[in-house]
């Protein structure tokens, strides 16, 4: 898992949000800052978890629910604002827990959209990979393509410069590692290509990118050179900066609403999944499908989330790597509580992150991708009704740089194909309140034109 505390601080830490500031108030991305924060907030809620959930599931910055964040929701609003959305969503979640209400949530949703949710963001963010790598390059208008992405820094499908040979060995590299199932695959592959790019920096003085586009072919993000300090004293003074209300004034209610909704409905299911695959090779999954003390390991994770929030590094939640534990003999919360401990140590090695440039991080993100993808084979293709849904979610996440879009795109489609079978009685009354919620949301600005609003 220690992976998080680079990938988290390369995905939140370096997209400015709509003021064109980055978290922490500043100009610049602070690396660093945001993986202090990450490794504090995962190490206690995962000690919390072993403490009371008493179960060996370690949680932290969940991959898909930050890039939806940075990309998603940050660029309309404040990074404060955003967080406070987060904080909104945990809220949330704690309640269904409490209430009992998340049964109803849970099986309103079709588990094959559920299923390509989760597809969806894996290919998100491997676009993101390939892009911030500089594998793939955006088109200026002025070349006259219509082409929005082509390869390499040219665009004519030659890959040129160090940095980017650095990217494909480190993502064939953790390919490998991953591919031979190797413990802590990916966080070997973001170190050694991280020493690559140290040792290719140091021979060939390649420098950064620059933004007059004189040295396209420079790193992106860092300079892979050796830090001043290795450890210091961590920087927690991104912690509490969040604004809980401050994006519906922003943004409007109905906005910040569905905002809230798509953060919860990844978190919530994501976690369910989470539990259940991890609980079962623990032998934690009892007969009739449950996990015992389910109630207390949710509430945890809900309060993970809001925790994330308040932290400013984006919702935390159980993750699937706890299975590595697991895989180990691990049975009880006291895995949990040494896991924990060991993320409060990282913090302390916070420097190391400045090292690591997007090409060294990024082959990461790609493979990340690829485990999301797989989960593709869930879904029954044959089945029309449900396989264009899923497909419209899958595609459009990342055809439209919008997780938002693609979930609101499989939703409503979903609907509208089974009532116009004559199956409207099928849908829950929850997909038909949310598949109403994302027309408003998709037609809001034609809605205020109409109104004389806009």
């Amino acid at each position: 898992m220690a992976y998080i505390v680079v990938l988290n601080p390369l995905i939140i830490g370096t997209v400015a949000d709509k003021t064109g500031q980055f978290l922490g108030d500043g100009k610049n991305p602070s690396i660093a800052l945001v993986a202090a924060a990450t490794a504090f907030v995962a190490g206690i809620l995962t000690i919390v978890m072993g403490v009371f959930g008493r179960v060996p599931f370690a949680l932290a910055t969940g991959l898909g629910l930050n890039a939806f964040l940075a990309f998603g929701i940050a660029s309309q609003m404040s990074w404060e604002d955003a967080m406070g959305l987060v904080v909104l969503e945990g809220i949330v979640i704690a309640i269904l827990v409490v209430t009992g209400f998340r049964v109803a949530v849970f099986h309103a949703i079709p588990a094959q959209l559920k299923t390509a949710i989760s597809v969806g963001i894996g290919l998100f963010i491997a676009l993101i990979g390939f892009v911030d790598a500089g594998f793939v390059r955006r088109m200026p208008d002025a070349s006259g393509t219509t082409v929005p992405v082509k390869l390499g820094a040219l665009g004519n499908g030659s890959l040129t410069g160090w940095p980017t040979l650095v990217f494909v060995v480190g993502l064939l590299v953790t390919a490998f590692l991953v591919a031979r199932r190797v413990k802590g695959a990916i966080l070997l592959g973001i170190v050694g290509t991280t020493v690559l790019a140290v040792i290719v920096e140091a021979i060939g003085k390649i420098g950064p990118q620059t933004p007059d586009g004189s040295n396209p072919n420079g790193w992106s993000l860092n300079v892979p050179t050796w830090p001043k300090n290795f450890i210091e004293l961590p920087d927690l003074s991104l912690l509490g900066q969040f604004s809980l209300f401050g994006s519906f004034a922003k943004i409007g209610g109905l906005a910040a609403v569905m905002f809230v909704f798509t953060l919860m409905l990844a978190d919530f299911f994501d976690t369910m999944g989470t539990i259940v695959g991890v609980g079962r090779q623990a032998n934690l999954v009892q007969e009739d499908g449950t996990v015992e003390r389910t109630k207390e390991i949710l509430l945890v994770d809900s309060l993970a989330a809001a925790a994330g929030g308040a932290a400013g590094v984006s919702s935390n939640t159980t993750y699937i790597e706890s299975a590595a534990g697991v895989g180990e003999g691990a049975r009880t919360g006291l895995a949990s509580i040494v896991t924990g401990v060991l993320f409060l140590l990282a913090m302390f090695f916070a420097p190391l992150t400045e090292i690591v440039p997007f090409e060294a991080a990024t082959p990461a993100l790609v493979v990340v991708g690829f485990l999301m993808m797989t989960q593709v084979k869930e879904i029954d293709f044959s089945d029309f009704e449900t396989a264009i849904p899923a497909f419209l979610t899958i595609v459009l996440m990342p055809f439209t740089y919008s997780i938002t879009a693609g979930i609101g795109a499989g939703f409503v489609s979903y609907i509208v194909i089974k009532a116009f079978r004559g199956k409207a009685r099928d849908l829950h009354p929850l997909m038909w309140l949310v598949g109403a919620l994302f027309v408003v949301y998709f037609a809001l600005e034609p809605i205020k034109s109409l109104l004389g609003l806009s």
